[in-house]
Formats: C-alpha cells, sequence, structure tokens
C-alpha cells in the first residue's frame, strides 16, 4: 500500500504538489481539498475576464475534478474545507459545505497550500457594503462582473495599486468604465523604484484612469468612496486590493511554528516543524537570497517550484534551494514592465551598499518596425559590482532582459559576466550591444570612475538652481521641447564652442537618452573640463519624470514641451 497523502488548497501549490506526488507514486492515494468550486483555476488572469480577453469565465479553470482522477487519479473534493489538524492522530477534520457533513481523513504526510486572503481593513466604513469586491478567485470575478453588468455599472475605484490593483483597473477601463485608481503610497507598482514608476503613472492617465496618489480610503458610501484628504471619488463599485495576508489559521490552530513576517515556518525542503507536514504558497515565509532574510512572496512560479520540492522530500529526494529574488512582470496599457531582485528602496532597507544606471536603449535595430526605447535600471552591488536586481519597461521584450537579469542573479554574476554575455542578435530581435550588455558597460565605467552620472529625480532641483545644463542635441531636437534653462551646444558643434562651458562651476550635460551626452563628457574630460556630469536618462528620461506630477500638480514646468519618442 502506497502512502497516504492530503493536500490542503487546490490551486498552484496544491494542484502542482499532488501531481508531482502522483507522477513519483502510482501507489499511493492522494486526496486534494479546496473550499471553493473549484481546482487549478489561472489566478493570475482573473482580471483579464473584465475586458472580455478571456472571455468565458470557464475557460479560467484549467482542470475540473473530474479530470485529476481520469488524468492523475486524484480525487479533487471542491467546496471541502478542511477546518482542523490533529496532528497527534495524524488525521484532518473536513466539512462539506454544500451538505454541512464533517468528517475525518487520515494522513501519512499533508501538505499545506491554503494560499492569502485578501486584506479588508475593518477602520473603512462601508467596507462590509455589497458593491465591495475582492479578487482571489473565479467566484469572485464572476460576482464582479455580474454585478457591474446586471446594474450598469459605468464608475468604479480600484483601491490598491498592485498587480492585481493594476490589472483589475486597467481591464475595467478597456471595458469602457470610468475607473478610479487609489494608492495610498506615492507610486503604483512597488517592486518598482519611484522614478521607473512615474512611467506606468504616464500610462494611467494617458488612457483615461483616474489616478490618486498619496491618499487612502476612509469611508465607501453607495455612490461614491471618501479619502482621506476630504476627496469624494465617484464609485457604484468598489475593488478592495490592497494587498493579502496569509491565510494561516489552521496552521496557528495545529501549533505549527510560525514565521517573523507572519507567514508558516518551513525548512529548505517545504517542511513545517512537523515533520509529516510540508507549506507551501502564499501561505509560507521564504527566504530571500540578495537580503539574507525572511520574506514573503506570494506568486504562482515561486509556489510551483516550492510544490515540486516538497512533493520530491515525501519520496527522500533533496532540493537545493536557492532563495527567492521576486521576478515578476506586468501589463499596462501599451507598457509592459518586469522587474527581478532588489530595487533601491529593498537595497536601502537591507542595508546594501549599492549604486545603479538607467539607461533608454532601443529594443531593436531603430530601422526596423515597432522599433521602441526601453527604460533600463540596473541595480548593483558597490565596490563589488555584483548584480541585485533590474527593472525594465517599454513596449518591446521586457521580460526577456529581466529574464537574464534573473539568471546572472542566481549565478552570482557580476558586471563584468554580465558585459560579456553573449546573446542572441538579429535586427527584428534586439541590437548587437543587447540592453543588458549595455547597461553593464555604462555600469562599469560609473564603477571604475570613468564620469559622473545624475539621476532624472535631481533635475528640478538643478533647474532651480539654474545649474548650468548643456543640451548636446541638434538644433531642430531642442527646438522641438528642452530644459527651461538648458543652453544648446550640439555634439557636432561642442569643439568649436568650449569657449562658452565654463570650467569654474559643475557642467551637467544631457542628450535625448544619454548617449551623446555620454561621449561629449568623455570628451570635456579629455580636454581637462574635471567637473562635468551626465544626466542619466537625459531628456526621455526627464520627461517620464516630471510628466505625471505635471499634471496632477499643475506646478511650473521644467520642460518647453514633453518628449517621449
Amino acid at each position: 500500500m502506497g502512502k497516504r497523502i492530503l493536500v490542503i488548497g487546490g490551486v498552484a501549490g496544491g494542484a502542482s504538489a499532488a501531481a508531482r506526488a502522483r507522477r513519483i507514486d502510482e501507489s499511493a492515494e492522494i486526496i486534494m481539498f479546496e473550499r471553493g468550486p473549484h481546482v487549478s483555476f489561472s489566478n493570475c488572469a482573473l482580471p483579464y475576464h473584465l475586458s472580455g480577453m478571456v472571455e468565458n469565465s470557464e475557460e479560467l479553470v484549467l482542470m475540473s475534478p473530474e479530470k485529476f482522477k481520469k488524468q492523475y487519479n486524484i480525487e479533487a473534493r471542491v467546496n471541502s474545507e478542511v477546518i482542523k489538524i490533529k496532528r497527534e492522530e495524524k488525521k484532518v477534520v473536513v466539512k462539506d459545505l454544500i451538505s454541512g457533513e464533517i468528517y475525518e481523513e487520515a494522513y501519512d504526510k499533508l501538505v499545506l497550500s491554503p494560499g492569502a486572503n485578501p486584506i479588508l481593513p475593518r477602520s473603512i466604513e462601508g467596507i462590509d457594503s455589497e458593491h465591495v469586491f475582492t479578487v482571489r478567485n473565479v467566484v469572485d470575478i464572476e460576482k464582479l462582473k455580474n454585478y457591474i453588468v446586471k446594474n450598469n455599472i459605468e464608475d468604479i475605484a480600484v483601491v490598491g495599486g498592485g498587480f492585481i490593483g493594476v490589472e483589475v483597473a486597467e481591464n475595467l477601463r478597456l471595458a469602457g468604465k470610468n475607473v478610479s485608481l487609489i494608492e495610498a503610497q506615492n507610486q503604483i507598482m512597488s517592486p518598482f523604484d519611484y522614478d521607473m514608476a512615474q512611467i506606468f503613472h504616464k500610462e494611467m492617465l494617458d488612457n483615461g484612469i483616474n489616478l490618486i496618489l498619496s491618499d487612502a480610503v476612509q469611508k465607501i458610501n453607495k455612490d461614491s468612496v471618501e479619502l482621506q484628504s476630504g476627496r469624494k471619488v465617484a464609485a457604484k463599485a468598489v475593488v478592495m486590493a490592497i494587498g493579502v495576508v496569509p491565510e494561516t489559521t489552521l496552521a496557528k490552530d495545529a501549533g505549527l511554528e510560525i514565521g517573523e513576517t507572519g507567514g508558516i515556518k518551513v525548512d529548505h525542503n517545504y517542511l513545517t516543524s512537523d515533520k509529516d507536514i510540508y507549506a507551501v504558497g502564499d501561505a509560507i515565509e521564504v527566504y530571500h537570497r540578495l537580503t539574507h532574510k525572511a520574506t514573503r512572496l506570494p506568486l504562482a512560479g515561486p509556489a510551483q517550484r516550492q510544490a515540486r520540492a516538497a512533493a520530491d522530500h515525501i519520496y527522500n529526494t533533496p532540493h537545493r534551494n536557492n532563495g527567492v529574488i521576486g521576478s515578476s512582470v506586468v501589463q499596462i496599457f501599451e507598457m509592459s514592465g518586469a522587474s527581478t531582485g532588489l530595487n533601491e528602496k529593498a537595497a536601502k532597507a537591507a542595508g546594501i551598499s549599492y549604486d545603479f544606471v538607467y539607461i533608454i536603449p532601443g529594443d531593436k535595430v531603430g530601422l526596423m518596425p515597432e522599433a521602441n526605447p526601453i527604460h533600463f535600471k540596473l541595480i548593483y552591488e558597490y565596490p563589488t559590482g555584483k548584480i541585485l536586481g533590474a527593472q525594465a519597461i517599454g513596449k518591446g521584450n521586457v521580460d526577456k532582459r529581466i529574464d537574464v537579469i534573473a539568471a546572472m542573479i542566481l549565478m552570482g554574476a557580476t558586471l563584468e559576466d554580465l558585459k560579456e554575455l553573449e546573446l542572441c542578435y538579429a535586427p527584428l530581435f534586439g541590437t548587437a550591444k543587447d540592453v543588458v550588455n549595455h547597461a553593464a558597460l555604462v555600469a562599469l565605467n560609473i564603477l571604475n570612475g570613468k564620469f559622473r552620472q545624475v539621476p532624472v529625480s535631481k533635475v528640478r532641483e538643478l533647474v532651480e538652481n539654474n545649474a548650468f545644463i548643456i543640451d548636446v542635441r541638434e538644433k531642430d531636437e531642442y527646438e522641438e521641447g528642452h530644459l527651461i534653462n538648458s543652453i544648446n551646444i550640439p555634439l557636432s558643434e561642442l569643439r568649436d564652442r568650449l569657449d562658452e562651458i565654463p570650467k569654474d562651476r559643475p557642467v551637467y550635460l544631457h542628450c535625448r537618452s544619454s548617449q551623446r551626452s555620454y561621449n561629449a563628457v568623455m570628451a570635456l574630460q579629455n580636454m581637462g573640463y574635471n567637473n562635468v556630469w551626465n544626466i542619466s536618462g537625459s531628456y526621455l528620461g526627464i520627461c517620464c519624470y516630471e510628466y505625471f506630477q505635471d499634471q496632477v500638480t499643475e506646478r511650473e514646468k521644467i520642460v518647453t514641451e514633453y518628449n517621449f519618442n
């Protein structure tokens, strides 16, 4: 007789653990319990039902209980909630949510994959109203869409600017709704740094999203939400997406150890403090490869890898736990954004000495159709040059570039390794010096003191202090839009106009994307100018960084006209 394996939770982690165990052991008896009506559904695809990209909600369900039984000989019991774990007896207590029957099942090994629950602050008045929704499963998304359609709702507020909030807001907007996205922090998409997030803010604004930052919901009314600032926002439906907390009720009641972050504590094989109970997915605490600290990472990819490792360990196959780095990708209208590893905020919080480069090269050869700039930010450790993380935003293949960086982080690579990385090239796919190689070259120049840079976040301060700024673009480019106090000395004229460039004060140079201004900086340094700085990101970066705040605050612009191309 084979092992008796019970699995609690039937989505990414639970279903993957069950399927892996079956592949290893045909004789095992495997039962999976899911308190909802569906197992193995695509929760990451839920928002796309709102726009009709996923036309039928049934398409979100990847595997039925019947199919699980026929294909894998796994019994998947839906509408079945495990309400207690009896560790001493190695049994679980299950409640059939349809019949109300309560019964027990014994196990040899138990896998917990209960997921996480949406955060619903009780301090918000009206949080329990019938027009307030969360999005965690197929039932949730069906309720939300049916309510919108049935009541002909036009004004919708989405609260929370993380992955779910942003994707829900985007898909509701694509469905033609008036959407407000409300975020209590000063930016959406926390995996990205503030400077990079401005590109997303612009994309939201350009596509008709009413994006409200640095303000929190205080009260939910029948047809509006009230914010802490006193502002009222029209909304006859509200989607709460401010985050999740790990579902640890069963684990706590069973006396399993809970980690410092509030997730279930597991070892490197995802074994809990009980030698016969494993835990995977959103409910657990994991180890961050770069910060060397405990963290939580509610993403489907890591959950599936954890599930495989847990099932392997049940059958004595060891697992090399590399820790997590947090790789993710999102699409916001026409812009895609991907990130991996540490951003500046995380590096600072971890006490890691770091520096970064921000470049805007093309995603493919400029002559090719649909060639577009990629905003790419690379974070590296100072002074070792060890790669810590990266963020990329653009219309092209940002995921490809970030996947490369994620692989390099796993290998403990440095800027020197990234510089020499040999990647595929053809004009339709990239450039001979790919974005990631380019970033490494610029970073090595900074690390080795070849030149100095100023980030786009400092440019407003430079302009307001009347710093000496040279725009090295050609005259026609300059006339189409420039910094209000910059002087136009094109790179092609630089050597003939040295008498206009002071040596007794700092000189800041920029072009469109920092390439020509880098050449100008190097030329000036070679001609005896010791106080010259390249503006990282240059005019494209400056315009992207300034735009959203200019629009929502109506502050004085530091550019005559914006340029985003």
